[in-house]
């Protein structure tokens, strides 16, 4: 969330960034923010002043009282400030959740180099590596090649647990294990403290991970009778590591490779790319996670980004970066990059995201920084979370890039050594 001193210290500032993500209910949740916020002081004010008065009363009273004076009048005046403070402390708890509420739907604040647009076809290119593949036949899609090689099932996946799900067979699981191990060894090597983290989070964290709350039940799967959700994505329970605690600054920062499946509700969204892989209810991924001192979170959103391009460039897939803009991009980040691999329609899509969320995940999880123990706290961490392989998107890059015209699929080098040095993706010989 965002500070609510910024809010009350400059509003307009606040305002006109919110303004760039051309949502007006933004902005009516900001008025209306500011509204509770001013009851809030009004009613926090009114309820100090009714506790001085309590206490100059008590003590007249017990003056009046050594003195042998008549109390009655006192006493009477005294009688009616706890029914008052009763009231006044009502409407300050009513007004303590609206705040809180609105302050959870508010989005983080855009950094100002998120270019201004209104969806997903106005981001801006940044740079892509590579070349699209020449072939010289008609290339096919990752489910034709992979079904006709035997590998991948839908229909059976369909009947057992509904759409949107499926089952990897033979050298497609191991392809899958493979680009795992990769993106783990390659993070390891960078400085990342590998976790396999709860496949689950609280209601707590889910929140204070989260852009809007409000949205979480249409995206995420909740344990029946349990305040417990499925992970979308490790970030949620790496960057849970440290909630409600007090980081000293010379461990900043910390960094945390993250594995895990992920459940997401979201298959299915319209207009979107469905086929195949692409948008599913379960897949594997593997996240970079950093925890860092606020002046360092540039910086290291652009190292995120490079670990990633590197990955993808190892493995020799055509892809490109694009700067995601600002009528795109989630409630919780200030910027966001992301990774698009090409596939065999021509089309370059999405296989990972970049946020830099700033503190605004850290101030709802209560994760702070000082230099030592004993000393100060100096504020809020920043927290950035950034794709390295979501499996299923890589694996149709992979496919879709390096198919063959007999149908079989071509392993990148780096991945063989995980693969028992198999060199191609074909279909298993009766």
């Amino acid at each position: 969330m965002i500070d609510i001193k910024l809010i009350r210290g400059k509003p307009e500032e606040v305002r006109e960034n919110l303004k760039r993500r051309q949502n007006p209910d933004y902005l009516k949740m900001f008025d209306e923010l500011l509204k509770v916020d001013e009851q809030w002081r009004k009613f926090t004010t009114e309820i100090n002043q009714l506790r001085a008065k309590r206490n100059e009363v008590s003590g007249k009273i017990a003056a009046a009282k050594k003195t042998k004076k008549d109390t009655k009048k006192l006493m009477k005046e005294a009688e009616k400030i706890p029914e008052e403070l009763k009231t006044k402390e009502a409407k300050l708890t009513e007004a303590e959740q609206k705040e809180k509420d609105l302050l959870l739907r508010i989005p983080n604040l855009l950094h100002e180099s998120v270019p201004f647009g209104k969806d997903d076809t106005e981001n801006v290119e940044v740079r892509r590596w590579g070349k699209p593949p020449k072939f010289n036949f008609e290339p096919k899609d990752h489910v034709t090649i992979l079904q006709n090689l035997g590998l991948f099932d839908t229909e059976t996946a369909a009947q057992v647990a509904g759409s949107g799900f499926y089952y990897l067979k033979n050298d497609l699981v191991l392809l899958d294990l493979a680009l795992q191990r990769f993106a783990m060894d390659f993070l390891r090597n960078k400085g990342f403290v590998v976790v396999e983290p709860p496949y689950m989070v609280n209601k707590k964290v889910y929140i204070g991970m989260i852009g809007d709350p409000t949205d979480f039940s249409e995206a995420s799967y909740k344990i029946e009778n349990e305040e417990l959700y499925l992970i979308p994505t490790s970030e949620y329970s790496a960057g849970a590591l440290f909630v409600d605690q007090i980081l000293d600054m010379k461990d900043l920062p910390i960094k945390v490779c993250g594995m895990s499946p992920c459940f997401r509700r979201e298959v299915g969204t319209h207009g979107k790319y469905t086929k195949g892989l692409f948008r599913v209810h379960q897949f594997n991924k593997i996240e970079q996670f950093i925890f860092c001192r606020p002046e360092d979170s540039w910086k290291f959103h652009e190292e995120l980004q490079k670990n990633t391009e590197e990955l993808y460039q190892q493995l020799g897939l055509h892809y490109r970066v694009v700067n995601v803009c600002t009528g795109d991009i989630g409630a919780k980040a200030a910027k966001k990059y992301d990774t698009e691999a090409w596939m065999a329609d021509g089309k370059f899509r999405e296989v990972g995201s970049n946020s830099n969320v700033t503190d605004y995940q850290a101030r709802r999880l209560n994760i702070r920084f000082r230099e030592g123990s004993g000393k100060p706290v100096l504020g809020f961490v920043h927290m950035l979370n950034n794709t390295a392989i979501a499996t299923s998107r890589a694996m149709i890059a992979v496919v879709e890039q390096f198919q063959n015209p007999d149908g079989t699929v071509t392993i990148p080098k780096v991945l063989r050594p995980f693969m028992n040095g198999k060199e191609k993706l074909e279909k298993l010989k009766d």
